[in-house]
Formats: structure tokens, C-alpha cells, sequence
């Protein structure tokens, strides 16, 4: 298992099913397995890794990377995945996610936009990893994405992938109040106040992180009881 910065600067973290069973076993509400290569390397999941993980641990999961075809979804489904994400298959041919919904029903699908700020400062939305960019602006897209059928949005801040300077509040904010459907703020988290102000502040129904787990000495426990003394209402183990 890997972990990068801006989707680049790979960094290993380690066996994935240790990491697996780890975040299980420390109380996290729900695992994202994102093969941010699948796609760019032309390949499809790692099915074995999602069966196994969906073996080991007793928390949904939620599967992104690969996923091109309605075949594809099913045969994530079917090795354990609770819901699956899409980004840049959705991206290349919208018409995708209205097909999962129908196919699937909303609540089981999940589509990533991975916001980009481009040479003007301005965010669009990127492809491949965030390798490419689009001309498609981040509220109109994530406005068709929950048209479409969406049963959640997952909004990731590419450039602060693995900076741990926190989530852009200021986009958070805006797509949270254009949408209905929930969203997942992922991307930045450096401090657990930053998941506390992604919940207060930026309005997401869930707040996501990687770094912070992996590189310091928090955990999702600490994090479900940093959040309750603030007011958020968790799960509490």
C-alpha cells in the first residue's frame, strides 16, 4: 500500500491488509481502497485484495480505480465492496454514473471528483490520477454527478494530497451547498481539527484521511473522541 503527495511522491506505508485489519481494529466507520493506477496504467482492480480485505475486516468498504464498465462494478461487488467509486470513467462519459444508479441504486455508488487548481489558481476537475486536467469547472460537475444518481460525492483536494495543511474549506463549503447528496471531504487533514472544521466549516456529511493515520501518532479512535468532546456527533467504540 502506498500513500502520495498530490498523487505523486509515492511513499510506502506498508502490507495493505496489516493496514486493513489496523484501521478495523481501531474503529474506523468505513475503509476507501482507491487504486489511483488502475486507471492510468490501463489495468483493472485488485479483486483478490478487495476479497481478502472484505474477509478480514467487519466495516464497509468502499472501492474506487479500475471501475470503466457495469461489468467492472460487479465484479467488485460481488469480491466484498460495499459501494464503488468512480472519477475519471464518469468523467469521460457522465452518462456512466446514471447507468451504476440504475444498475446498482444510488446509495451504493460513489463518484470522486478530484479538484485541480490549474495555471490560473482556479479549480477544475482532473482525470488519471489528477494527471490530466479538464475544462470542467468543480460546482457544475458535482451538481450533474448528484443529478445523475450519485449516492454520495467525494471531493479530493489533489493539490494537498498528503500536505497535511487541512482541506480547502472555501471549495468544501461551496459544493456542500449546491448539492443534496452527501459529501466526503478527502485530501489535507494534518490535525483532527481539521476533521472537526471539515464537518463545522466546510459542511461534509464525512470527513476522510491517510497521513495523518499513517505517518503520526493519531488514530481513528483518537479522532472519533477529538470529534465527539467538539460536538460532532460519531460512533463511539
Amino acid at each position: 500500500m502506498i500513500k502520495t503527495k498530490k498523487f505523486r511522491y509515492y511513499r510506502d506505508t506498508g502490507d495493505p491488509l496489516m493496514t486493513v485489519r489496523v484501521y478495523d481494529s481501531q474503529g474506523a466507520d468505513e475503509l476507501a481502497i482507491l487504486d489511483i493506477s488502475a486507471t492510468v496504467e490501463g489495468r483493472s482492480q485488485w479483486l483478490d485484495l478487495i476479497s481478502t480485505s472484505a474477509r478480514e475486516c467487519f466495516i464497509p468498504i468502499t472501492v474506487g480505480g479500475g471501475i470503466h464498465s457495469i461489468e467492472d462494478a460487479r465484479k467488485a461487488f460481488t469480491a466484498g465492496a460495499d459501494r464503488v467509486c468512480v472519477s475519471t470513467a464518469a468523467v469521460m462519459r457522465p452518462e456512466f454514473i446514471d447507468e451504476l444508479a440504475g444498475t446498482f441504486g444510488s446509495a451504493n455508488i460513489v463518484v470522486c471528483v478530484d479538484a485541480k487548481l490549474d495555471k490560473h489558481g482556479e479549480y477544475r476537475v482532473s482525470t488519471h490520477g489528477g494527471r490530466q486536467m479538464t475544462l470542467r469547472r468543480v460546482l457544475p460537475w458535482v451538481q450533474e454527478v448528484a443529478e445523475r444518481g450519485a449516492g454520495e460525492i467525494m471531493i479530493h483536494f489533489v493539490d494537498r494530497d498528503g500536505m497535511m495543511a487541512g482541506y480547502d474549506l472555501d471549495l468544501l463549503s461551496n459544493v456542500t451547498a449546491v448539492v443534496s447528496v452527501p459529501v466526503i471531504a478527502l485530501g489535507g487533514v494534518g490535525t483532527l481539527q481539521d476533521l472537526v472544521d471539515g464537518v463545522r466549516v466546510g459542511g461534509a456529511s464525512a470527513v476522510a484521511a491517510a497521513s495523518i493515520f499513517h505517518f503520526t501518532d493519531q488514530s481513528p479512535i483518537k479522532a472519533h473522541s477529538y470529534m465527539h468532546d467538539h460536538g460532532i456527533p460519531v460512533c463511539l467504540a
